[in-house]
């Protein structure tokens, strides 16, 4: 009798095993990678919406709200990753836009994002330990 053609279960397991591990490694990577891509759409929309302050403050001495500055209140970032919502301090000399992850992005480790009058560009309370290395902005 010839010897029979084809693989054995133990190369067939083995194979199944090296797919396991680099699954393993890939799908958690490429799930960083998506929220790390996604969440340059609520950047992006911060900065417009600072830009806009910064140019209504130009001709009204004062930082307004979303509608005043010509936003929807509240503002859906371009892919909708992101609701961006805006305060004004009470004598509207200063503001503060958040931008707040929604759907799947709402499990992003960064969580909302923050840019002042100043500039100053941060991560929500509750995630400032997971932007120790500034990859949140």
């Amino acid at each position: 009798m010839g010897r029979m053609r084809g693989f054995t279960l133990l190369e067939l397991m083995i194979v199944v095993v090296i797919i396991a591990v680099l699954a393993a490694v890939a799908i958690p990577t490429y799930g960083r990678y998506a929220f790390r891509a996604h969440r340059a759409d609520g950047q992006e929309l911060l900065l417009r919406v600072a830009t806009a302050q910064e140019r209504y403050y130009s001709t009204a001495n004062a930082y307004g709200g979303l509608t005043d500055i010509g936003f929807d209140n509240p503002a859906i970032s371009e892919k909708g990753f992101y609701s961006v919502t805006v305060v004004a301090s009470s004598s509207s000399q200063a503001f503060v836009a958040t931008a707040t992850p929604v759907g799947g992005q709402a499990n992003d480790v960064c969580g909302p994002l923050t840019i002042d009058n100043a500039g100053v560009k941060t991560p929500g309370p509750a995630s400032a330990s997971s932007n120790s290395n500034g990859s949140c902005w």
